[in-house]
């Protein structure tokens, strides 16, 4: 992770100020605030403000007035109900903002989900810094014969080492080239312009803010084991910040969400022929073998 002295200071003068309120807190993220989390080799996550908390989606589930006496256990209970049955809307009370320092190329990806507000730093305005993603590499992986988006076996030692060479010149070549372009004593090229032939693994940064329930729904995704390692390295840090934040609305997303698999009226039915002792095959199971497959990896018998 690369934070200069004068980002290192900016974060600890945020941390010595406190204000006082008299909405509700949530102790054990206001000890993460403005704490930058490395993640991969230059990037981080930090939570800069939040709004709500796990009794904020029962208050707005019960429409009540207060923060309410109910158990802790009640509220599990009913935080469970909401999520086990799509009742999103309580879960949209709940806001979180985020500072992302992350590669173009997972910006891209995480840009998809369109459910948030998203203010980027601004190339066209400011200079990029010489910070770009290379993987370790563990990381580096022929394509996948059987999944186009994905990843097969680890690269040998040798092959690695050269695209590793390959990344690191050419990110080094585009960004000597940029500064070059950019020299207000040689070309002094526009910023809009000398940007454009940076690489995709040069790092971006961005405040994004979203609503817990769309939040699950990212994490739903990017947190799974089959998401592109790099954008899952954000996921995975984000989800602790989001158990701290809201512990019993996290456990519900994990049980129900993040840990659950759904299946279609098709394979309902096979599993109630299976449970009957029926032997099924794939051939008058009414599944595609590419459905049978995910079924049968789903039940743990593939």
């Amino acid at each position: 992770m690369t934070l200069t002295t004068e980002q290192t200071a900016e974060i600890a003068a945020a941390r010595q100020t406190a204000h006082q309120t008299r909405r509700p807190t949530v102790p054990a993220l206001e000890d993460q605030l403005f704490i930058a989390h490395p993640v991969l080799d230059h990037g981080f996550v930090r939570v800069v403000d939040y709004m709500g908390d796990d009794a904020a989606v029962v208050q707005a589930a019960r429409v009540s007035y207060g923060r309410g006496t109910r158990k802790t256990t009640e509220d599990a209970g009913l935080i469970r109900y909401l999520m086990r049955h799509y009742h999103s809307t309580p879960f949209e009370m709940c806001e979180i903002k985020f500072h992302v320092k992350l590669p173009i190329f997972v910006a891209r990806q995480w840009i998809r989900h369109r459910t948030a507000s998203v203010n980027e730093y601004s190339a066209r305005y400011s200079i990029l810094d010489k910070d770009f993603y290379v993987p370790a590499p563990e990381h580096l992986a022929v394509q996948s014969a059987s999944n186009r988006q994905g990843r097969g076996e680890v690269l040998d030692a040798p092959t690695a080492a050269r695209v590793l060479d390959l990344l690191r010149a050419d990110a080094e070549a585009t960004y000597a080239h940029y500064e070059e372009m950019l020299d207000e004593t040689g070309i002094g090229l526009a910023r809009e312009l000398a940007r454009i032939n940076l690489t995709l693994n040069t790092y971006t940064q961005w405040y994004w803010k979203v609503d817990l329930h769309n939040l699950f729904h990212f994490l739903r995704l990017r947190a799974d084991s089959h998401a592109q390692y790099e954008i899952r390295a954000y996921a995975e840090v984000m989800l602790g910040l989001v158990e701290a934040w809201v512990p019993l609305s996290t456990a519900a997303f994990r049980d129900y969400r993040l840990g659950a698999v759904t299946f279609s009226a098709a394979m309902m039915d096979c599993v109630r022929r299976m449970l009957a002792g029926e032997t099924v095959e794939q051939g008058e199971s009414g599944l595609s073998k590419r459905e049978w497959t995910e079924f049968l990896a789903a039940l743990g018998r593939d």
